[in-house]
């Protein structure tokens, strides 16, 4: 029978293996006691890691350099590794300022701006507010034949204009009555009093049922501001337009049925007025100044032996100043339509009529012509009666001027529907 080692052989076995296995385990930790110096770099290196990461991926040279500094000597390694960092940092401002720059570049493109209209031109007062105001009766005056007789006062543009205001007596209408707003030719604002002149033409149309206020224009009368005329300013107008705007809040008066009645210039303030409201139900124009700029420039022209105006020179600049300013109607007639309210005939609030007579040395009656012309090719309803050798105010056929103009009125306003 063979012999075998048996169990002691196994135990010899297990014990070189146990003393294997505790040499293995000593020399692990030996290596791990060894790795673990390196796990803490040194403050340098760690600050350089630090910098590396701040500045993203900037360069694998700089973790390199970190790295091998790990095995070297601490003093010599932070002052290298940290400027690559601070590299990558300046690099990333730089790529940021010209994004910036670039945006910026559009807002800085200037907008072009549109010229102001003159505040003659019609758009430009089609823009403007004439609110009016309350009417003041300032004095009671002398009553006429079947109505009463005031000084009246109102606002425009914040200044009190003075007006003659008559009422017809008796109980008004439900809607009350019929209005004409009444525009006065030149007089020189000196010698212009509230109740004189164009009495008659007054006692006229209030006899015959309406409401007549007269505007006495700013710087006439008693009237605040100052007399600039009607031509290069559209201050009379405004006045005008308020004066409208007063008597649509007055008690007594019908706001949807007013007309207008201008003589001389007092008839470019009427043709104006109509071109720029519509709560103009009609216009009478006698001798008007109605005529486009143009015309008015080359075409009217005094005769030698016509009594002096005495027009303020402020008054009579306005054409020097437009020339200056915006060339001669040559030039530029586009600034000199926009002006006239001839030119926007097919706007006007309603119809006109007009009265001229061929022996005015004032008001050249060719204007007068052209105008009806005009309203009629623009498809508008016009009246024109002409006499002959009769005066700027056709005193010779007053009577018959004026049944015609209370016809008109009683057709286009009192009856108006």
């Amino acid at each position: 029978m063979r012999r075998t080692n048996g169990p002691r052989a196994f135990q010899i076995s297990s014990r070189l293996r146990a003393a294997g296995t505790t040499l293995v385990l000593g020399i692990a930790l030996l290596a791990i006691s060894a790795c673990s110096g390196a796990a803490q770099p040194p403050a340098g290196v760690a600050q350089a890691l630090a910098a590396t990461q701040v500045g993203a991926a900037a360069a694998p040279a700089t973790v390199s350099a970190a790295a091998t500094a790990t095995n070297a000597p601490a003093t010599a390694t932070p002052t290298a590794t940290a400027t690559p960092g601070a590299t990558a940092t300046a690099t990333a401002t730089a790529t940021a300022t010209a994004t910036v720059t670039a945006t910026a570049t559009p807002t800085e493109t200037p907008t072009p701006t549109a010229t102001p209209l003159n505040p003659l031109a019609i758009e430009a007062m089609r823009q403007a507010e004439y609110p009016g105001s309350d009417i003041v009766i300032e004095q009671t005056l002398q009553a006429g034949a079947n109505y009463a007789r005031y000084l009246a006062s109102y606002q425009s543009e914040g200044l009190k204009i003075y007006a003659l205001l008559t009422v017809p007596n008796g109980t008004p209408p439900e809607t009350g009555w019929p209005a004409i707003v009444f525009n006065h030719g030149y007089i020189p604002p000196e010698q212009y009093r509230t109740t004189e002149r164009y009495v008659a033409y007054v006692d006229g149309f209030a006899r015959n049922g309406y409401i007549v206020f007269r505007p006495d224009f700013r710087g006439h009368g008693n009237s605040e501001g100052e007399a600039r005329g009607g031509y290069g300013y559209p201050d009379y107008t405004v006045d005008v337009l308020n004066a409208v705007a007063s008597l649509k809040l007055y008690a007594s008066a019908d706001p949807d049925r007013i007309g207008m009645w201008g003589h001389s210039m007092g008839g470019h303030v009427t043709l104006r007025a109509m071109v720029t409201t519509q709560d103009i139900k009609a216009g009478v124009i006698w001798a008007g100044v109605v005529a486009t700029y143009p015309d008015m420039m080359n075409n009217w022209r005094r005769p030698a032996n016509a009594p002096p105006l005495n027009i303020p020179q402020s008054a009579r600049r306005w054409r020097e100043e437009f020339i200056a300013q915006y060339g001669t109607p040559e030039e530029n007639p586009a600034f000199w339509a926009s002006i006239s309210p001839a030119e926007f005939a097919a706007d006007l609030s309603g119809p006109v009529q007009l009265q001229h007579a061929t022996g005015d040395v004032e008001v050249p009656v060719q204007f007068s012509r052209d105008v009806a012309e005009m309203i009629r090719l623009a498809g508008g309803v016009v009246e024109y009666y002409e006499y002959q050798g009769d005066n700027h105010n056709i005193s010779a056929n007053f009577n018959t001027a004026m049944q015609r103009s209370v016809a008109f009125f009683d057709k286009y306003v009192k009856n108006a529907g």
